[in-house]
């Protein structure tokens, strides 16, 4: 069964994945909006940019992160100022470096849902004297709701799930940076196969779980003529 530590950090993974997925959604959908929008030659780098972690090694941006944020980095030299200290190995560094790990899972679907409804919704609206905050509260984002709730579930099942950015900025600290991926690691460190049969079943379970609610979901909306964002 779960032991003590297994359930600190099963807490202390869905804190953070709680914790990243809404930032996600706060900084990702404006993000989403102007890439749906714009037509700037900038958009090309730009969605390059955000679609980076998909491609690329979780251990080198990892530790591109860890050198940004340490004692000698841009960042970890602007918080030093602060007198926050560095991020590396602190639960807000494991936020950082999951926003940047996770941002293609959470502002792709955004971005397509929002490129799905077209230019007529927001035609319509802006002839009726609708602002643009208007438009942007009660046209786009109702009709992007179905890719948000995607965006969402992908952003968070894929916090709870990442291991190499995870180890590389936040070590193996119980109850700091001890998530459920670096948890399994340790026992099977340590050859506890059992403590690890029971966290990886329950990881297995719960992807299982999340990927067939959002199967289930997109059946039901494209059955009603939605389309959807991913």
């Amino acid at each position: 069964m779960l032991s003590d530590a297994d359930l600190a950090a099963i807490g202390l993974t869905l804190r953070l994945a709680t914790t990243v997925t809404i930032l996600l959604l706060l900084l990702g959908t404006p993000l989403a909006l102007w890439l749906a929008k714009t037509r700037s030659l900038s958009k090309g780098p730009v969605s390059a940019l955000v679609a980076l972690p998909l491609v690329l090694p979780p251990t080198v941006l990892g530790f591109y992160l860890l050198i940004f944020m340490g004692p000698s980095g841009p960042m970890g030299q602007f918080t030093e100022m602060l007198g926050l200290g560095t991020l590396p190995f602190t639960f807000w560094g494991l936020v950082v470096a999951s926003l940047l790990y996770s941002l293609p899972f959470v502002v792709q679907p955004i971005q397509n849902a929002i490129e799905a409804q077209g230019t007529r919704p927001d035609e319509v609206a802006a002839t009726l004297g609708a602002s643009p905050w208007n438009r942007f509260w009660h046209v786009t984002l109702p009709l992007a709701k179905p890719g948000i709730l995607t965006a969402s579930v992908l952003g968070f099942a894929h916090t709870v799930g990442e291991f190499g950015v995870v180890l590389m900025i936040g070590g193996n600290i119980p109850g700091e940076t001890r998530v459920v991926s670096v948890q399994i690691y340790d026992h099977v460190e340590a050859l506890e196969y059992t403590q690890a049969h029971w966290l990886s079943a329950a990881m297995i379970v719960f992807s299982f779980v999340v990927l067939l609610a959002l199967y289930l979901l997109q059946q039901r909306k494209s059955a009603l003529g939605v389309r959807y964002g991913v």
